[in-house]
């Protein structure tokens, strides 16, 4: 009895204010995209983050915008930092890491890029067996994974 009433309370409940009510008790992510970008040669395409002082080289990405679709994000991401636009774009993996949630991609270029954002430092083309050694061990284990995956 308590259902069925809970349930009638909730459809009559207008639709605006149903979806305050779910935003507000549900827990929140931040989802990102990011891409593994390689050039004719089979190099990967790394940024130096400003934001990153450590392990600062990275695999290129950003942030979704609301109501964007992730392969969208990433191209835009790619353009806004780096002026290539992305080919042959394909997911590799989601993952979560705590309340954020990443969606990788695997993509191609023939572009040439360059830094275009106050965000990056620097950028390269780098071979796969000779990654920075001021990045981060697990980005380097996404790339060792797509490799192993297209072996």
């Amino acid at each position: 009895m308590l259902k069925k009433t809970v349930q009638t309370i909730w459809r009559n409940i207008p639709s605006p204010i149903r979806q305050i009510i779910i935003h507000t008790t549900q827990q929140k992510f931040t989802v990102s995209v990011a891409a593994i970008i390689f050039n004719e040669k089979g190099e990967v395409l790394l940024l130096d983050h400003v934001v990153r002082p450590v392990s600062s080289w990275d695999i290129p990405g950003g942030f979704l915008g609301r109501g964007e679709q992730p392969i969208d994000a990433v191209k835009r991401e790619l353009f806004e930092e780096t002026g290539i636009e992305l080919r042959e774009v394909e997911l590799f993996r989601v993952r979560t890491i705590n309340r954020h949630i990443e969606i990788l991609f695997r993509a191609e270029t023939t572009g040439t890029p360059f830094v275009k954002s106050r965000e990056i430092n620097a950028l390269g083309w780098f071979k796969t067996d000779d990654l920075p050694k001021n990045m981060s061990r697990i980005q380097k284990s996404i790339i060792e994974n797509l490799l192993k995956r297209n072996l």
